[in-house]
């Protein structure tokens, strides 16, 4: 199984679902992917999350792939990817991915902006990019981490405090872990991606997008219109879960690597 992780996101981070996984004989293949984690960061500044071009992702997609098929992991491959990871999974698997299914968790196939916000997006990032800006942090973030901006008590990710601690621990342990907010380019590439998405007509296997009740990040409309418009997809909630619910409570966990696991080894 590839696991195509979010933004911000790092290998140790799922060391525990590799783990649930295991219990259903699924292995896990996973990478940083360049900009984040252990990987090189590609701008001047370490915490800021950057990419000239979201199809530069496709090449980190590309290493994973050479690398899984050096080593030789058995095939049939599938597709497990989150967030970001759902947007630079889903068009990877539109070009090509040798996958047998693919599960998407809280896709970034749209970004939940507030209202006002999503007014002034389209302006400020086309006049940032304009000015020269497109290394500056985006709009209302900054080079902090968002565990560590954002107390527990109204956080976005999980409702599950100790999971949240635990997400603190790993960049405590090891700094280089930790990443803030997008650039302007980040911001501007991604809008984009996930527009284009939404031209997809058909999937090539079967899809089980999934995504919880709780979702604010991402833009769970953009989920609905797009995950239930193709023959092969199907789309279901988790109830309780908010935006990552492989970080949410062990019941919540375990839900998510059971439906997503069914679904891979059903195919």
């Amino acid at each position: 199984m590839l696991l195509f992780t979010g933004r911000t996101e790092y290998i140790e981070k799922y060391g525990r679902i590799a783990g649930l996984l295991a219990e259903w004989d699924l292995a896990t293949a996973t990478f940083d992917w360049r900009g984040q984690g252990l990987a090189d960061r590609v701008a001047g500044d370490p915490n800021i999350g950057h990419v000239k071009r979201f199809e530069d992702y496709q090449l980190d997609v590309a290493a994973c792939l050479d690398a899984v098929r050096a080593m030789g992991f058995p095939e049939p491959y599938h597709l497990l990817a989150h967030s970001m990871g759902g947007a630079t999974g889903l068009r990877a698997l539109i070009d090509g991915l040798p996958v047998k299914s693919a599960v998407f968790s809280a896709p970034m196939w749209g970004i939940n902006f507030p209202g006002w916000l999503r007014l002034l997006t389209g302006p400020v990032l086309g006049s940032g990019q304009a000015l020269g800006l497109g290394l500056a942090y985006a709009p209302g973030t900054g080079p902090t981490p968002y565990p560590f901006r954002q107390p527990f008590a109204g956080n976005r990710l999980t409702s599950d405090a100790e999971s949240y601690e635990w997400l603190r621990a790993h960049i405590r342990a090891e700094p280089r872990l930790g990443l803030g907010g997008p650039s302007v380019t980040w911001l501007r590439e991604a809008i984009r991606a996930a527009s284009e998405l939404h031209r997809i007509r058909s999937v090539p296997c079967p899809v089980l997008t999934l995504f919880g009740s709780e979702e604010d990040t991402v833009d769970p409309g953009a989920i609905m219109s797009l995950g239930n418009s193709w023959a092969g997809g199907t789309v279901e909630t988790i109830p309780a879960a908010r935006h990552e619910a492989m970080m949410e409570t062990s019941g919540i966990r375990a839900d998510f690597v059971r439906r997503s696991a069914r679904h891979m080894l059903a195919c």
